[in-house]
């Protein structure tokens, strides 16, 4: 069984938002310095370091997990499944599995940019991401159950169970009309 490499978009050698976060951190670290003096400012150099050094595994682990599900799932059942073809049913088992599949945005991120790499169109994954955020039941049984009780979680989660739907059919209009260049790619 042979299997063809992702096609990957080619890499700009310079990237707007990075260079305006970039200006925007460096305008902070130097108000800083100015306004509350050298001590302050390698107090939060060094917990950013820190904040770092902790995240970095994370975003690596969740990269591999990514690469992973491109190995593991064959391209053809991504694609017959939650592809340009998949129509309606495409949108609700991409809804399904964003509702879920566990994990924070380190975990979720690499999986859909993977499910993009291996033939989902960007309406099952604006839907599987939309699901995850609104719908997610990790987040519902550890946070909202405690907290607000089974009746308005119900609630909540009944009144969120269209939106990863409408999404992805809106992502795929927008697709349709050009919208979202990258996506489509």
């Amino acid at each position: 069984m042979t299997s063809q490499p992702i096609k990957r978009r080619p890499r700009r050698a310079f990237d707007w938002s990075t260079a305006i976060i970039g200006l925007l951190a460096g305008a902070a670290a130097a108000t800083v310095y100015w306004r509350d003096g050298s001590e302050h400012f390698i107090a939060i150099l060094i917990g950013d370091v820190s904040l770092f050094g902790d995240m970095l595994p994370k975003v690596l682990a969740g990269c591999l997990i990514g690469a992973f599900v491109t190995l593991l799932l064959p391209r053809e059942l991504v694609a017959r499944w939650v592809g340009h073809e998949s129509g309606f049913a495409g949108l609700l088992i991409a809804a399904l599995f964003g509702c879920i599949l566990p994990g924070g945005p380190i975990t979720i991120y690499p999986v859909a940019v993977a499910f993009l790499a291996m033939g989902a169109d960007a309406g099952a994954v604006v839907a599987f991401i939309t699901s995850w955020t609104l719908i997610g039941y990790t987040r519902a049984l550890v946070w909202e159950l405690p907290f607000f009780g089974p009746d308005f979680v119900l609630w909540r989660i009944a009144m969120a169970v269209p939106l990863p739907i409408l999404a992805g059919l809106m992502a795929r209009m927008a697709v349709k009309a050009g919208l979202a260049k990258g996506a489509s790619e």
